[in-house]
């Protein structure tokens, strides 16, 4: 692929997909954008939903990824029975109206979604589980099952390919037994469709996975972002990532329970990624400021093992810029958003996503490496139009 937009001599540019169910294919767009600027990734880490995703791209030639992404999105947002959909043109034609339309809409689908599952996804659990008293073996604890989901990855997904590839891809789950947080990696595990399916296995929802004898559950139950593995990698690297949100930490403040359930979702699968953020600009403002204050000391004091191991340690010159593209919130986006899968909506997540990463792109010195003396910067486009609107 051409690449048409200059970048700096970053050693690691990464894509790094959170988990937020229906709107995962706000991420497809971020990613086609990508592609079309030819982007060159290396390194690709998903959650939940971004774990699926992260399969279908890493799982396919270039030329091949965004048609299987839209294949992949196109399968998983029709009901396992289909008389239970609205045919595609009256559909899209009801979201079309008017936010009330649009929220009608999302009502019906979640609902749907509730009752039958998704095509190629999930489905309820036959005899449904009615009391909770009632004891299951582990893998049949759940709501729905999801076999169809490895039939899909099968159908869409290459593994030879991503475990072969020079690719780096790691995705994200717990362990149930002992609540460990795991990444599945390419570089160390050899990647199956297992993998995939636990870091989106969300309880009481979906079973967990099981893999090499040990339960697991989807990673979001304790980050829903992968962004510290990337950032923590060894040796470190000059790093670009693009990190797709699909919780955003604004908003308003709640006036009904639908409202404040939406609101406590958006704190709570939004803050990791803050948190992570925050945590390394620190570290790495704290190793420059060493760093500074070992060049002080004598080379005497300098040359003693123990200092000699700080300044090894301090010493990196790896830069890292964080361009952030998260998904916002429109009035008819509802506490239900991350599990309507309806296609309408589906395509109107994807063109927002689309036109977010080019809208990014379009100023190159978002792109640009971070000066030497600061290490760290991000960036969010729509946080730095909120500022301008405000003169900050």
């Amino acid at each position: 692929m051409k690449q048409t937009l200059p970048l700096p001599p970053y050693q690691t540019i990464a894509l790094v997909l959170q988990g937020g169910g229906a709107l995962g294919a706000y991420q497809a767009g971020v990613f086609e954008g990508l592609q079309e600027t030819g982007i060159p990734l290396n390194r690709l880490a998903g959650i939940s939903i971004g774990a699926l995703n992260t399969a279908i791209i890493a799982g396919n030639p270039p030329e091949r990824q965004v048609e299987r992404l839209r294949e992949f999105w196109e399968t998983i947002c029709r009901p396992n029975l289909p008389f239970m959909a609205l045919p595609d043109f009256l559909e899209q034609s009801i979201f079309d109206m008017n936010d009330a339309t649009r929220e009608w809409l999302g009502h019906l689908n979640a609902a749907r979604a509730m009752i039958d599952g998704q095509h190629g996804f999930f489905r309820p659990r036959m005899p449904v589980p009615l009391f909770s008293f009632m004891h299951e073996a582990p893998t049949r604890s759940s709501l729905y099952e999801i076999d169809a989901l490895r039939t899909t990855l099968e159908k869409l997904c290459d593994f030879d390919r991503i475990n072969d590839s020079e690719l780096h891809v790691s995705v994200g789950a717990v362990n149930v037994r002992n609540g460990n947080f795991v990444y599945f990696d390419n570089r160390h595990t050899r990647l199956t469709p297992e993998h995939f399916m636990a870091s989106g296995a969300l309880p009481p929802a979906f079973p967990p996975v099981e893999i090499d004898g040990e339960l697991y559950w989807d990673g979001g139950l304790v980050s829903n972002t992968p962004l510290g593995d990337v950032l923590q990698q060894r040796p470190m690297r000059d790093t670009l990532v693009f990190q797709v949100d699909l919780w955003s930490a604004r908003g308003g403040a709640p006036t009904n329970l639908g409202e404040v359930y939406d609101r406590m979702q958006d704190i709570r699968y939004s803050s990791r990624t803050r948190f992570v953020t925050e945590h390394f600009r620190q570290s790495q403002r704290l190793r420059h400021l060493l760093d500074k204050m070992l060049q002080d000391l004598p080379e005497d004091v300098r040359s003693r093992s123990e200092y000699a191991q700080l300044a090894e340690e301090v010493s990196s010159a790896a830069r890292y810029n964080v361009i952030h593209l998260i998904f916002r919130n429109q009035p008819y986006d509802l506490h239900y958003k991350d599990y309507q899968f309806g296609l309408a909506a589906m395509r109107e997540h994807w063109q927002r996503g689309l036109e977010d990463i080019r809208k990014t792109l379009a100023d190159p010195q978002r792109l640009a490496m971070p000066d030497p003396d600061i290490g760290f910067v991000t960036h969010d486009v729509h946080r730095e139009e909120l500022d301008l609107r405000m003169g900050r």
